[in-house]
C-alpha cells in the first residue's frame, strides 16, 4: 500500500532497503534520534518520492509526557545551523497555514513567537544593549481561501522587497503513521509546497522558485485515514475517501510544539544574543 506522507523518513522505511543515491545516517541524543538524508541524484529521488537535497528528521518523545524541551530546542537549533550555516545576516521566516483549522495553524503560531527584529538593527540595536542583533522578518500569509492570493506570491513579493538572505517556512506536515504526529520535526533544504500533505497542493517555496535558499522545517499534524486503518489492522481498506485523522489532544500538542520551534528558531536567528534576553523580548 502507497502511503501519504511528506516525510522522507516514511518512505525510506518502507523501502526498506539501501537507496543509491541516498546517504542516510542516524545518531542519538539520549531520547532524541536524529537520521540525516542527503538525496544525491533523481534515482533515489524518484523512488523516495522526495526532491533532491539535504534532510534532518528529528524524533523525540511524545511531548506531554516531557519535563522540558530542552534537548529538542537544541537539536533543531543544531539542524538550522547545519543546513544553513552562513548567510544569516537578514532572514525572512514565514508561517503556513491556517489559525482557523488547529491542525493547520503550526505555522502562523510559530510566527507569533518569533522575535521580529528588522525595525530595530543597527545603531539603535546597540543603543538598547543588542549589540549583533541580526535583521528577521516574520509574515504567517494566510491561505488562498481567505486572501484569494497565492502563499507564494506573498512570499516572493516580501522577498523582492526585504531582499533577504535565506527564507525560513513552517508548516504543518502529513504523516504515514500515527506514531510520527508532534514526535517529529523535518527541516529540509528543499523548500516547500504548502498543502500537499493534504492533497492541496499550492505553488512550491523554493531555492529554486524565489532565487534564494529555503529552509522548510515542518511538524506532522495528521494521518491519513487509510494510512491509520492499515497501521492498525494490517489491511488495506477499500474506501475511506479523504479522511484525514488527528490527535484529540491536537490544541494542547499544537500550543507546545509551537513554542518549541519559537525558541529554536530564535537562538538560530540570534546567535550572538543571549537566549534568555530573546525570550525576554518576546
Amino acid at each position: 500500500m502507497g502511503i501519504r506522507s511528506d516525510l522522507v523518513i516514511d518512505t525510506s522505511n518502507t523501502l526498506k532497503s539501501d537507496i543509491k543515491g541516498a546517504d542516510i545516517k542516524t545518531e542519538n541524543r539520549g531520547e532524541i534520534k536524529i537520521t540525516k538524508t542527503h538525496i544525491t541524484d533523481d534515482g533515489a529521488a524518484e523512488r523516495l518520492k522526495k526532491p533532491k537535497g539535504k534532510y534532518i528528521t528529528i524524533e523525540f518523545p511524545p511531548i506531554d509526557q516531557l519535563a522540558e524541551y530542552g534537548s529538542i530546542e537544541k537539536a533543531i537549533t543544531d539542524s538550522l545551523c547545519e543546513l544553513l550555516p552562513e548567510n544569516r545576516e537578514k532572514l525572512l521566516a514565514v508561517g503556513l497555514g491556517n489559525t482557523d483549522i488547529t491542525a493547520d495553524s503550526i505555522g502562523p503560531d510559530t510566527i507569533s513567537g518569533i522575535l521580529a527584529t528588522r525595525h530595530l538593527v543597527g545603531g539603535f540595536a546597540e543603543s538598547i544593549g543588542l549589540k549583533g542583533l541580526k535583521s528577521v522578518a516574520a509574515i504567517a500569509p494566510g491561505v488562498l481561501g481567505k486572501t484569494g492570493i497565492e502563499v507564494m506570491e506573498l512570499v516572493a513579493g516580501a522577498a523582492e522587497r526585504i531582499k533577504p538572505s535565506a527564507v525560513i517556512v513552517i508548516d504543518a506536515l502529513a504523516a504515514g503513521s500515527s506514531s510520527r504526529l508532534f514526535t517529529t520535526v523535518q527541516l529540509s533544504n528543499t523548500g516547500i509546497s504548502p498543502g500537499s500533505g493534504v492533497k492541496n497542493s499550492r505553488k512550491e517555496i523554493s531555492e529554486k522558485t524565489l532565487g534564494i535558499p529555503v529552509i522548510a522545517v515542518g511538524v506532522p499534524t495528521v494521518v491519513d485515514a487509510s494510512a491509520l486503518a492499515f497501521e492498525l489492522t494490517g489491511k488495506e481498506p477499500e474506501n475511506y475517501g479523504e479522511m484525514i485523522v488527528t490527535p484529540k489532544d491536537i490544541d494542547v500538542l499544537s500550543k507546545h510544539m509551537s513554542e518549541i520551534l519559537s525558541r529554536a528558531l530564535n537562538v538560530f536567528f540570534q546567535p550572538e544574543i543571549e537566549p534568555d534576553v530573546i525570550f525576554s523580548l518576546v
